[in-house]
């Protein structure tokens, strides 16, 4: 099973990438009675390639799955690398992309996934536009990380932004493949990987400090079934001070911690209990909105 890859109209008008992976009608899958769709979105160096297993393992039990590229990231070549102009376009584009998978699948609400940095985006999405979502899945989210930007670095990126330099660049704090995954080949695939984001602008990095506000304060505001899937091991996010903000949300949660795993479960030797786990979830939240 491949994706079909093409662009669609994200906010503004500007068209970014886009891989849709389309439930196979000869597959026997878990959603067969109903359709059920997902939008999922990448951390902030990866892209959408680093996760088309999963994807795919997803597209083969029922659900129809798109991958979109944050502008600047990936596949996308139109905007500028590791820029935005606000928090707000991101959110704007996540929306767009759950209207086209709602209008394409027939489905009333899309479920919501979001891995690393992806995650605190997928959480102040989810109450940025509450009627698109059915479920939200934070895979590792970035919500709380501990990996940060040095002091003076934060120092320096006020002082671009007061003096208008705010697409001078900065490197991203993540340059040890092994902060993803201790899997030899996929550390492999990460050092080796040219569409991968190393560096930001300085207006980027300042949008990602709101963004962290609001999926913070969104925690509070959201009330869609919500799945924690952490890593035992991860070197990039605070995994107590993200559970205890999670079991904080009035909506119905499940978390889950995989033991000996690092921070991108997609990367781990033995992926099917997460692949599992993840179709599991829909399949029951879908069984519940149906029975509602």
């Amino acid at each position: 099973m491949q994706p079909d890859e093409h662009t669609f109209t994200a906010s503004a008008g500007t068209d970014l990438p886009m891989r849709v992976w389309s439930p196979s009608k000869k597959v026997p899958g878990t959603f067969s009675e109903k359709p059920a769709a997902l939008v999922y979105l990448h951390g902030i160096q990866s892209h959408s390639g680093w996760y088309e297993v999963s994807s795919r393992r997803l597209a083969e039990a029922g659900v129809a799955v798109y991958q979109i590229e944050r502008r600047g990231s990936g596949r996308d070549t139109d905007h500028e690398r590791g820029h935005v102009d606000r928090a707000e376009t991101w959110m704007e584009d996540v929306a767009a992309a759950a209207e086209l998978a709602r209008d394409e699948t027939g489905v009333e609400r899309v479920h919501l996934m979001g891995v690393s940095w992806g995650g605190k985006l997928a959480l102040a999405c989810a109450a940025h536009r509450p009627d698109l979502y059915r479920s939200l899945i934070l895979s590792a989210p970035g919500i709380i990380p501990v990996v940060d930007v040095a002091l003076l670095v934060k120092v320096r990126v006020a002082k671009c932004l007061a003096t208008g330099r705010e697409r001078e660049r900065f490197r991203i704090p993540l340059d040890d493949p092994h902060l993803f995954t201790e899997n030899p080949k996929r550390v492999r695939t990460i050092a080796d990987d040219d569409l991968s984001l190393r560096d930001l602008t300085a207006r980027f990095m300042y949008e990602s400090r709101r963004l962290d506000r609001m999926a913070r304060a969104a925690a509070g505001t959201v009330h869609v079934p919500t799945l924690l899937l952490l890593a035992e091991h991860d070197r990039i996010i605070d995994n107590k001070a993200t559970r205890s903000l999670i079991y904080s949300m009035t909506a119905r949660k499940r978390v889950i911690t995989y033991a000996g795993a690092h921070h991108t479960l997609e990367f781990e030797p033995d992926t099917e209990p997460y692949f599992a786990d993840l179709v599991a979830w829909i399949d029951q939240v879908e069984r519940e909105a149906r029975n509602v």
